[in-house]
């Protein structure tokens, strides 16, 4: 008995560890690819583009995807409650009409042509993964 409360100790602390070195995971460590990007950028100007311009600057009431008002408004927030608001609100006169993929297709092309840097790693389409990895403004010491 003594052995099975140990191993399931040992097993919950591997598991606390895992969680943790998730989460410490940003929008700086490269989470999407250079070629989702480019998918992201396609579906971005077939569905997004007509309301937040093709330069991602925003129109009329719909915000701007690019620059210090859009990188402000998710700082602090994880990239699954982006991708959420995205994926639930969006595009406005039909939300969730797309794939879970192209949502997280133009996603990776919102990061890019925000500066943030590309891996080697598909950006995830699942929310619950994509709430492990933090939305941060600045880069965090040590970066490249």
């Amino acid at each position: 008995m003594r052995k099975a409360i140990a191993a399931l100790a040992v097993t919950s602390i591997a598991l606390l560890t895992g969680v943790q070195a998730q989460t410490t995971q940003s929008v700086w460590n490269g989470i999407y690819t250079e070629d989702q990007a480019a998918r992201g950028a396609q579906n971005y100007v077939q569905v997004c583009a007509a309301c937040h311009g093709a330069t991602l600057g925003g129109s009329g009431e719909a915000p701007a995807l690019s620059g210090g008002q859009f990188i402000g408004d998710f700082d602090g927030q994880t990239v699954g409650d982006v991708f959420d608001r995205i994926r639930t609100t969006m595009p406005q006169s039909a939300p969730g009409v797309l794939s879970r993929e192209q949502y997280a297709d133009i996603l990776a092309f919102l990061l890019k042509s925000n500066g943030f840097p590309a891996g080697k790693t598909e950006l995830d389409r699942r929310s619950e993964y994509l709430k492990a990895i933090s939305f941060e403004s600045s880069k965090p010491a040590g970066k490249p």
